[in-house]
């Protein structure tokens, strides 16, 4: 007799038990990334997002007219977006769809939060832990020397340990202080005779379009009608001031309310450097056009100083404008394009090199006059590390303005004065324009957007993606001195 054959049927797989392996897998080796390079993971992340958003532009939902939107404008729109910059090649209040603005609504939130602080959060998201990696990763959007080798000092004013805090206030700042804005705005908005589910609407997305530092507006007449509200200026110049200090400094304020903790070096420093440049920008735009009929010059007398004091808000990165860019002096211009490429407070939702930056600078100027070796600060010495980075920041800041400024006059045949304040605009994530943006040709758009893109990665994050590895020197060269100035 022949043995029967054993059954051929194959043993049920585990498909839960394997899903979760591959889902743990990939977890740790996404964890090991950040981990070793946060720099990159963070640039990853973030260009995934634009990219992510530019798809979602280019469907017909998300335009009003439901075509299709051409990928080099919905991309610019995107980056805009994510980058909360405010410039735009379209038309943004008729263009898009509801679902569209929503979109717009849902990146600046996205953009507001930070590159190294989202990427934290992803990371997060994906071990399902806080641990020291993530923690490594968000801290670095504070204290961009975390991302190089070697000992970080924790005497500075967000250490390992406040980070679970900072992300709590990043939250938690976003939702409070918007919804306080617009809650401020919305009367102001039925007074002005929109429905009451309009005024809800824009009310909030102009708080977030200022919070966020980003200024784009939901209806096509823009701020106009508001150019002589004070009540309405108020509220978005408050809204953008607060964006631009910076979450580790709301969260240090926050700490100080409750605990009376010393106030570090760092919020002192941001503090009153925002506050030195707002009153030296209100007081430039007031006296350089208060003789200009085209701007403030036909103005009241008496409202002509909220509108300078407006302006130089802005110049934060908040992107709003009550004048004409274009009829302003260009001694005003000029000013404003300083104030634009200092921008706003580090891990902010501002642009620029950062307030803290151009204090640096100075602050060793001043040593260096004074003939004293170390730059003080508030009876504290600010290490020679921080000073090498504020230097490369500015350097590495004036080179992408410069070579988009070129890039933009060859290319878009753009004269040199709108070129650069619009370069300047793109890489602070200001804004503000003189009526070119909506104007330029496809190269045009690309430029801008790799500069938008530069400005909110920052020089630092996207210089230390790019180095292939981070070697620690055991030896140093003989010293030679070289003659400067």
């Amino acid at each position: 007799m022949r043995t029967p054959r054993a059954s051929s049927i194959p043993a049920p797989v585990d498909t839960d038990g394997l899903l979760r392996r591959i889902v743990s897998a990939v977890g740790r080796k996404i964890d090991d990334f950040a981990h070793h390079t946060p720099s990159r993971f963070a640039v990853i992340i973030f260009t995934s997002i634009i990219l992510l958003w530019t798809t979602i532009y280019m469907l017909p939902i998300s335009s009003a007219d439901g075509t299709v939107t051409p990928f080099h404008e919905a991309l610019f729109t995107a980056v805009s977006t994510i980058c909360v910059t405010g410039l735009s090649v379209v038309d943004m209040a008729t263009h898009w769809s509801g679902f569209g603005h929503f979109m717009v609504f849902l990146g600046m939130q996205v953009g507001a939060i930070g590159v190294l602080t989202l990427a934290s959060i992803m990371g997060a998201i994906v071990t399902r832990r806080l641990g020291l990696r993530q923690k490594l990763v968000a801290a670095s959007d504070s204290n961009a020397l975390r991302t190089h080798a070697g000992p970080v000092s924790e005497s500075q004013a967000v250490k390992l340990g406040d980070i679970g805090g900072i992300l709590t206030t990043v939250a938690i700042s976003l939702v409070i202080i918007e919804t306080c804005i617009a809650l401020l705005i919305i009367p102001r908005l039925l007074i002005a005779g929109e429905p009451l589910w309009d005024a809800i609407l824009d009310g909030f997305f102009w708080a977030t379009s200022a919070f966020t530092n980003t200024g784009f507006m939901p209806t096509s007449t823009g701020i106009e009608p508001f150019a002589t509200d004070a009540w309405m200026l108020t509220c978005l110049a408050t809204a953008v001031f607060l964006g631009s200090l910076g979450f580790p400094v709301i969260f240090a304020l926050t700490r100080w309310v409750k605990t009376k903790q010393r106030i570090s070096v760092h919020v002192k420093l941001t503090l009153s450097t925002t506050v030195l440049l707002f009153v030296l920008g209100a007081v430039a735009i007031y006296f350089l056009e208060g003789d200009n009929p085209e701007t403030i010059g036909a103005q009241n007398p008496w409202f002509r100083p909220v509108t300078a004091g407006f302006m130089s808000a802005m110049t934060r990165s908040g992107g709003f404008s009550t004048i004409d860019l274009a009829d302003a002096d260009p001694a005003t211009m000029l000013a404003m394009q300083m104030l634009m490429f200092v921008g706003g407070g580090s891990a902010s939702t501002a642009g620029g090199i950062k307030v803290t930056t151009l204090a640096i600078l100075f602050l060793a100027a001043f040593a260096e006059a004074k003939g004293v070796n170390d730059i003080q600060a508030f009876g504290r010495r600010i290490p020679n590390d921080v000073l090498r980075l504020a230097v490369s920041v500015t350097l590495w800041g004036a080179t992408i303005v410069a070579v988009s400024s070129i890039s933009l006059m060859h290319f878009a045949s753009v004269p040199f004065d709108e070129a650069l304040f619009e370069a300047i605009s793109a890489f602070a994530t200001c804004g503000l324009s003189t009526g070119l943006t909506g104007d330029l040709p496809e190269q045009g758009a690309y430029i801008l957007s790799i500069t938008m893109w530069l400005g909110r990665v920052g020089t630092v994050t996207m210089a230390a993606a790019l180095a292939s590895s981070e070697h620690k020197q055991l030896f140093r060269l003989p010293e030679e001195r070289i003659i400067v100035g």
